[in-house]
């Protein structure tokens, strides 16, 4: 799976408060939550997101409690892709579950500004800054996971396979 998009760009530790702050967790719907998506660190983030754009942190990006509506806003926001130095654990199981797809290379964070064009292919893990013609690269996911996030999440996946057996 092949995505391009712009970065924006942010800090360590970014919590779950920070992608989705508290006041909102009584929304269910993933395009109320997106509405108020980085709202607390980045208040123009939902009007500069456009679809296949990518966020990316430095290290512990989504730590803070384990609500899933963080990673749901960034997906519903628009957002194809987080890459980060480092994620929390409880965020990246999230992520993962809900089909948004998260990366690790310090090499890209390091040498990424905010509003460059990443070019990123989930099958092989390279990330490519089309805007300084520099290529970086993160593990691919192992056939399993990958298998999760081009279905859509695990809710998806489940379908899918249970829809197979039924055949």
């Amino acid at each position: 799976m092949k995505l391009k998009g712009k970065v924006h760009k942010y800090g360590a530790n970014v919590d779950t408060d920070a992608i989705i702050p508290a006041r909102y967790l009584y929304m269910s719907e993933a395009a109320d939550l997106a509405k108020h998506c980085m709202e607390d660190i980045d208040q123009d983030f939902v009007k500069k997101v456009k679809p296949g754009d990518i966020i990316m942190a430095t290290t512990n990006f989504g730590c803070g409690s384990s609500r899933e509506h963080a990673p749901l806003a960034i997906k519903a926001a628009g957002v194809s892709c987080v890459i980060a130095k480092s994620f929390a654990r409880i965020f990246f199981r999230n992520a993962i579950n809900i089909g948004l797809p998260l990366l690790e290379s310090e090499e890209a964070v390091d040498n990424t500004e905010p509003g460059d064009i990443l070019e990123v292919n989930l099958d092989t893990g390279e990330i490519r800054n089309v805007t300084r013609k520099k290529v970086f690269h993160a593990k691919p996911y192992p056939d399993f996971m990958a298998g999760l996030i081009s279905a859509g999440g695990l809710v998806e996946y489940t379908k899918t396979k249970l829809a197979g057996r039924r055949a």
